[in-house]
């Protein structure tokens, strides 16, 4: 799961998708690489809550900073090890039956002293979903996030624009857009209540087409 930006949603579209998964049954794992702000931010706990399980999310690192996770080390005298958050994300997705792991801000975003935020995504080697804003603005970012993950070698799975309303034009025609110049499909998820888990869960399911999530239903 990665997104255009910070704050576009990619912590509401993990715990969703991993609600979902839960509530098929399916052992799933999301994982936060590493989280800065805390502790007033915490993706992790906040996938916690609304899945209702302490097993359903995991963070490698914690930074109080609310800063690029490199430079949130850098700040605090943190040494920040590549190797150590690639080799942790692999544990998981190897333990788990599925597992989404949640980028951190942009692509480009610098990770450690030595690598981006793409460069996990990349070597991890999982099919994507890319998080963007609906309005005006997020044709660019789209396109140049899609175009930089297929450069590296990453599958696209889809677009979730988050926050969907189609209040205005630009809104009600971005879906098809970036469908059509990307070549990936788009999916729209409206305003959800975040402070109810399985009022969010709900909307992410009814929003979203089963392959985002990568994982079909038992018998299907």
């Amino acid at each position: 799961m990665v997104g255009t930006d910070t704050g576009v949603g990619k912590t509401v579209l993990t715990a969703g998708i991993t609600g979902w998964l839960h509530r098929d049954g399916i052992d799933a794992t999301a994982v936060k690489p590493c989280q800065t702000g805390v502790p007033e931010d915490d993706d992790a706990r906040f996938v916690e809550r609304v899945c209702g399980d302490e097993a359903a999310a995991t963070c490698l690192e914690r930074l109080g900073p609310a800063l690029a996770p490199a430079v949130a080390a850098r700040e605090t005298g943190v040494e920040l090890s590549y190797d150590r958050l690639l080799s942790g994300c692999r544990a998981a997705v190897e333990d788990s039956e599925a597992t989404v792991v949640e980028g951190i801000g942009g692509l480009r975003v610098p990770l450690t002293a030595t690598h981006e935020v793409v460069d996990l995504v990349a070597d991890l080697d999982l099919p994507t979903l890319v998080v963007a804003r609906s309005g005006l603005g997020t044709l660019n970012h789209t396109a140049l996030t899609v175009e930089a993950l297929r450069r590296r070698g990453v599958s696209v799975r889809g677009v979730v624009l988050n926050e969907y309303e189609g209040a205005t034009v630009a809104e009600r025609t971005n879906p098809r857009e970036i469908e059509t110049a990307n070549d990936v499909p788009v999916a729209t998820l409206p305003p959800v209540d975040v402070a109810d888990g399985e009022a969010l869960v709900d909307a992410v399911a009814s929003a979203l087409p089963e392959r985002f999530r990568g994982v079909e239903r038992s018998g299907d």
